[in-house]
């Protein structure tokens, strides 16, 4: 990807507009009430196969409406701008620009150059560094049925390790792996050609016009490597994914060369939403250069959060600690949208990780593993190693998923164990690290107690020989 530029810096639009009703008992009639006011005839997602839809589609109607989510894409006509800036006065809706926005990664020379050789040494740095926490205990009856926790591989990445997703020590277990969750990777797309998730189940669409699935650009299967890779991936290749059993999504809301607009996106959480998944992972975004945020997707969240879909997107890379530290990025700002910063792993935050600059919103509520993250992408390479905060996102909602499978919570309960049992990092202030680095569910190992308790012998009964 190519170096940021101070225009890039600024935020992009499409042209074309996103309304949403605040009143939800209003929502089901806001087709017809943007079409006495504006004269366009917009078309229900219902209304498209299994309520999918590109841009294409889009570009051939006036507008469409993302039935699960309750928003309203608009094109924009000359005789219709006014009275769509109208909307918002007079009818009380919510009347936003469509922004562009980005893959969150850092991939340009400088980065590549930065990472190249470096995994290994931070590995062993990482063994050091990490200690267990409490544990999260459970019934013994919870662990019936659960998978074998050893893991045969040549070993797991840092950020498995200081996430405790592979306790480092046998004291702990981690026996789950995201099994029976749905999680939503909405990206680039993924590579279904890559070896290490033959025979997996992969449920995708495409939300990009003219692209297949099918990922061209890479970063998507990073994300996707990072969140629900294979438990054991190629032989000396290191673990590096995390629900290794959840179920997976692909929404490619993300054009092969990394870039897409609001309106895919909501058409990905519309989808991701109807096919019943519990965890969104998005690692894209838009800069932002002042206070606010959208509060189209806000009310989306907040919505998708109260029924049971948590929302989890970057932090966003536009800072140069330490001198500048530039705001949460969009949609991430949102308060309902969980937004992930980076560390390093020595717990440091990341020189590019954006901070929670405004004291009511646009927090970072939580940090991932995003600096040297080695994962999956596109064939032939198989692997890179990555910085970002698109590469803590994925950890998060990998790990999400776990304590799903764990704990049965969902939604905004979800949200509060995964802030709960974040490690803190009193080193750095909240606004940078929000919560402290995300763990996963672990288990204590149970051992007998020495002495080790001996049933009595029973003496043996002789018969009896009489002369």
């Amino acid at each position: 990807m190519a170096k940021k530029t101070k225009k890039q810096d600024e935020p992009e639009y499409t042209g074309r507009y996103l309304v949403y009703s605040p009143d939800l008992s209003q929502a089901a009639g806001i087709s017809s009430q943007i079409q006495s006011k504006t004269g366009l005839n917009l078309k229900s997602s219902t209304e498209f196969e299994n309520e999918i839809f590109t841009e294409k589609d889009l570009e051939n109607t006036d507008g469409i409406y993302l039935d699960k989510i309750g928003v309203a894409v608009l094109n924009s006509k000359p005789e219709a701008e006014s009275s769509i800036s109208a909307l918002a006065d007079e009818d009380g809706l919510i009347v936003e620009k469509e922004r562009v926005v980005h893959a969150i990664s850092l991939l340009d020379e400088e980065t590549e150059n930065y990472v190249k050789g470096y995994r290994d040494a931070v590995n062993s740095l990482a063994d050091m560094l990490v200690q267990p926490e409490e544990e999260y205990d459970f019934d013994e009856a919870e662990m019936e049925d659960m998978e074998d926790p050893e893991v045969s591989v040549s070993g797991n990445t840092w950020g498995l390790k200081a996430t405790r997703v592979v306790p480092q020590t046998f004291l702990y277990t981690n026996p789950y792996s995201g099994s029976g969750i749905k999680v939503a990777i909405l990206d680039t797309g993924f590579d279904l050609n890559h070896p290490d998730f033959a025979g997996r189940p992969i449920v995708s669409q495409s939300f990009i016009s003219g692209q297949a699935v099918q990922d061209g650009h890479g970063h998507g299967t990073h994300c996707t490597g990072t969140a629900c890779g294979p438990k054991s991936p190629a032989p000396a290749v290191e673990r590096y994914g995390i629900a290794y059993n959840a179920k997976i999504h692909i929404g490619k809301v993300l054009s092969n060369s990394g870039s897409g607009a609001d309106s895919g996106i909501l058409a990905g959480i519309n989808w991701a939403i109807a096919n019943g998944c519990s965890i969104i992972s998005m690692s894209l975004g838009a800069n932002v250069n002042g206070p606010g945020y959208s509060a189209v997707y806000e009310s989306v969240a907040l919505n998708a959060l109260n029924n049971g879909t948590l929302i989890i997107a970057a932090a966003g890379n536009a800072s140069s600690r330490p001198g500048t530290i530039k705001p949460v990025s969009h949609p991430a700002n949102c308060p309902s949208i969980m937004a992930v910063g980076a560390v390093d792993s020595a717990m440091n935050v990341a020189s590019f990780s954006c901070g929670g600059l405004y004291p009511s919103y646009g927090a970072v509520d939580i940090a991932g593993p995003g600096v040297a993250v080695f994962s999956s992408t596109k064939m032939p390479a198989r692997y890179a190693t990555w910085n970002g905060t698109s590469m803590a996102t994925p950890h998060v909602a990998g790990i999400a998923a776990l304590w799903a499978q764990a704990t049965g919570l969902r939604g905004r309960n979800l949200w509060r164990k995964l802030i709960s049992t974040a490690k803190a990092l009193p080193a750095h202030p909240s606004r940078d690290v929000g919560a402290g680095l995300v763990q996963a569910p672990n288990k204590r190992r149970f051992f007998w107690k020495y002495p080790f308790p001996v049933k009595p012998i029973k003496p043996i009964p002789y018969p009896i020989i009489r002369p």
